[in-house]
């Protein structure tokens, strides 16, 4: 009984109602709007059928109730009773499926968009490709592991936060071809009334165009592998100005990691860097000390490849080992990235084999 009475205090506590929402979200688009709209308007529909129908129903019980010496009337055939309870339903239908109909020719209407992005899911991130402008990049979640394993406080976005955001222009249109590279995903973002699934082998298409910049957090909804909840979707909504600046900034940057790839660093250099694309890309699995989780993923600590020949090492990162959850890493990780994690896996998490790989290596 005392476990019970626990349990039930701990629903009722402060915490557990702070995000206690009935309604959906109104959302910051027109559309989102538009769906709200219809949502309420075949809601209070309901709530009027609901108050008719029960309404007349307990009247009933009430009224004509055997202990008053209430009698059944018998109706047989009754002609004005069946023309009734088909055609009042059948215009209440009609009156909600003009609506609907017409929301969800807008929701499906992705012509004409300004920008087309890409949107790809991974176990566990998101791949942006903006197809129109040459930028391509991943979103990994960045919430730091001492909040996920309760080492430290968590923030107020806690589990909703990556590295690189999706970055779109306010007062555009905004297209998303949405499609998966190894299970079914689903991108959702409330704020923008927008849910694709996200299917290997499909492109699913959905847009969005928002008036002010802002930041707005989502996740993904489909119960994709065992760090679904660990795949949040973040989009930072920047005015045209500041939009054409990113943009900028993408192209300047990548020809920033081109050179540098070019590069000869130092050990020191690829250990710093290799240890936070570790912890981005690998320590999901092979956990952040490298000792793996046993019978599902393996340890990098003192592991045949960690500590072996070097180009086994970086050919199975490059181009990951089919059949097992191991990704390839090819377009996922720049030819600096992969130089780095390498040496970090070789000379960290308990491994000292004291060689090191230059990016120069990996573009060969």
């Amino acid at each position: 009984m005392s476990k019970a009475f626990t349990l039930a205090l701990s629903l009722l506590s402060t915490p557990a109602l702070a995000d206690w929402q009935l309604n959906m979200n109104e959302g910051v688009t027109a559309l989102s709007r538009e769906i709200f709209d219809l949502h309420m308007l075949i809601f209070w529909i309901c709530v009027v059928i609901g108050v008719a129908v029960f309404g007349v129903m307990f009247y009933s019980i009430f009224k004509f109730r055997k202990s008053k010496g209430a009698v059944a009337e018998h109706w047989h055939e009754n002609t004005t009773v069946e023309v009734f309870w088909t055609v009042v339903p059948s215009i209440i239908l009609i009156a909600m499926a003009v609506p609907a109909t017409a929301t969800l020719m807008d929701m499906y209407d992705t012509s004409e968009a300004d920008v087309d992005i890409q949107i790809t899911g991974y176990q566990w991130k998101w791949r942006y490709q903006y197809l129109d402008e040459d930028i391509d990049f991943f979103s990994n979640l960045s919430t730091p592991r001492e909040e996920i394993v309760n080492e430290s406080t968590k923030n107020p976005n806690y589990l909703l936060e990556v590295d690189n955001a999706l970055v779109i222009p306010a007062n555009k249109k905004v297209r998303f071809l949405v499609t998966a590279n190894d299970v079914i995903h689903s991108w959702w973002v409330p704020h923008f009334a927008v849910k694709k699934d996200a299917i290997p082998g499909f492109i699913n298409e959905a847009w969005v165009k928002v008036e002010e910049p802002g930041v707005y957090r989502g996740q993904c909804t489909e119960l994709c592998g065992k760090d679904h909840g660990f795949m949040p979707v973040v989009v930072e909504v920047k005015s045209e100005a500041d939009y054409e600046q990113w943009v900028a900034d993408q192209k300047a940057m990548k020809l920033a990691m081109a050179d540098e790839a070019s590069k000869d660093l130092s050990m020191d250099e690829l250990i710093a860097k290799g240890e936070g694309v570790y912890q981005a890309a690998c320590s999901g699995c092979h956990q952040p000390n490298g000792q793996g989780i046993p019978g599902a993923f393996p340890a990098i600590t003192g592991s045949a490849i960690a500590t072996g020949a070097i180009d086994a090492h970086i050919d199975i990162i490059v181009n990951g080992k089919t059949g097992t959850a191991m990704q390839a890493f090819k377009e996922q990780l720049s030819a600096v990235d992969i130089a780095a994690v390498v040496t970090y896996q070789r000379n960290a998490l308990g491994n000292t084999v004291g060689d090191m790989v230059q990016p120069s290596a990996i573009q060969k």
